[in-house]
């Protein structure tokens, strides 16, 4: 239940000092590429220890603003004028494909010389708040490219190089629980190609009102996953499995209130997910967090939070659950809204990347002091977290009320370098080192 990086010693990255308990909570004033942090369940802040804070962003035009990156590093404009960009994935070939949720269609990009796009096609069009993207099988020569919905996942017939899909979807998933709370649906494949994972997110913040099931909880829950949520929540804040032809459906993990990116991690075949947790406990509750998902496990939602913390909205709801919940690995920022996630697997970044991840904070709404809004690397040792991030990119917000970026997609391109989306001003961005 408990991660491994607990148990070891905190590490110091690239000669910064790691920021710990209260020092690790900043705003966007104190961000900048390097800022080493470490959050750990003991620095959690007590409900309610500050007040519930509204405050939802403007968003402005960039301008001529560049994001800040390391040293030794540079990021430039791959692509703009692009509506609600946010998913991106890039085929074995190097096309990269774009989620554009909003208007409903996926998008793919191809690069000429110098990293340059040369190609701008929409590939499909007509779907349903598309969000994530999958490739089938793994490997050089996929044969599907696989779409999830805010409600189905659907496939295209794909050969390497198509600009656009060949003819109609075909529906694999043709029902996934929808209609209110996060739209957001992932979908990656195990490595051995026999499942599918998708990713769905609660309908609310922390099960207002779920009540109790006909029979009573405990005579229900008995006959379900641990963790399992019911009536509109049910298959719900969760990540699920299939086939990768929809069929043989279970519940993978419960109780992740919205796992909104998903990824396989190589070293391990494991998947892990970028989440959003719950509002309206204060500036500092509770942290969102990436972390491994183990089948069978329960993170938590909406009972619980980070192990054994009682959400005192649900208290006394669940003792059963208290002591079986599983700790997150890597905790961030509390409102940080964690997005899109990648591991690195290139050869353009120095050695020391390799095999660590990368997560797009999408930003904060519900915190005093605006916090998110960049790109963190979450540090790995022989495959496994240290428990520490570190900012990245940074650069996006403009003032106290205005932003001008919100990361959400984050990919390796074929050359190694490291791509960023973000939805509001509709660019692409391109890290190298």
């Amino acid at each position: 239940m408990v991660p491994a990086w607990l148990l070891v010693v905190c590490t110091v990255a690239q000669g910064e000092p790691v920021l710990q308990g209260k020092d690790a909570y900043g705003s966007w004033q104190a961000d900048k590429p390097g800022t080493v942090r470490l959050i750990r369940p003991q620095d959690l802040a007590k409900p309610g220890a500050s007040p519930s804070v509204s405050n939802p962003t403007r968003v402005t035009s960039r301008g001529s603003a560049t994001p800040d990156v390391p040293d030794g590093f540079k990021i430039e404009l791959l692509a703009d004028g692009l509506s609600d960009a946010r998913v991106l994935r890039v085929a074995p070939n190097g096309d990269i494909f774009v989620a554009e949720t909003g208007p409903g269609r996926i998008r793919v990009l191809r690069l000429g010389e110098g990293g340059k796009v040369a190609t701008n096609e929409i590939f499909a069009s007509g779907l349903t708040r598309p969000f994530g993207i999958g490739f089938f099988p793994t490997g050089e020569n996929p044969q599907w490219i696989y779409v999830a919905n805010a409600g189905n996942v659907v496939r295209f017939l794909y050969h390497a190089g198509d600009l656009k899909a060949a003819g109609k979807a075909d529906v694999v998933v043709a029902d996934l629980a929808h209609g209110s709370g996060h739209s957001t649906r992932d979908i990656v494949f195990t490595p051995d190609g026999k499942r599918m994972l998708v990713s769905v997110g609660s309908a609310s913040n922390v099960a207002e009102g779920m009540g109790s099931p006909p029979g009573g909880l405990e005579a229900w829950s008995r006959s379900q996953p641990l963790g399992a949520s019911w009536g509109y929540e049910a298959e719900r804040a969760a990540v699920l499995s299939f086939t990768p032809e929809g069929k043989d459906h279970k519940l993978y993990a419960t109780g992740i209130r919205n796992c909104v990116g998903l990824a396989i991690q190589p070293q391990t075949s494991l998947p892990w997910c970028s989440t959003n947790e719950r509002d309206g406990l204060g500036d500092d509750l509770v942290p969102d967090y990436v972390t491994s998902v183990k089948e069978g496990a329960f993170y938590g939602w909406p009972w619980f939070y980070i192990g054994s913390n009682e959400d005192p909205r649900h208290a006394g709801a669940r003792p059963d659950l208290k002591d079986r919940v599983t700790v997150p690995d890597v905790l961030i920022q509390a409102h940080s809204a964690s997005l899109g996630m990648t591991f690195y697997q290139g050869t353009q970044f120095p050695s020391e990347y390799q095999g660590d991840a990368f997560a797009a904070e999408h930003g904060s709404w519900n915190r005093s002091k605006r916090t998110g809004y960049k790109v963190i690397r979450i540090r790995m040792k022989d495959g496994k977290p240290t428990g520490e991030y570190e900012d990245f990119v940074t650069g996006f917000v403009v003032n106290d009320s205005q932003v001008w970026g919100r990361p959400v997609g984050i990919a390796v391109a074929k050359d190694g370098a490291l791509l960023i989306s973000e939805d509001t001003g509709g660019t692409i961005w391109r890290v190298t080192h």
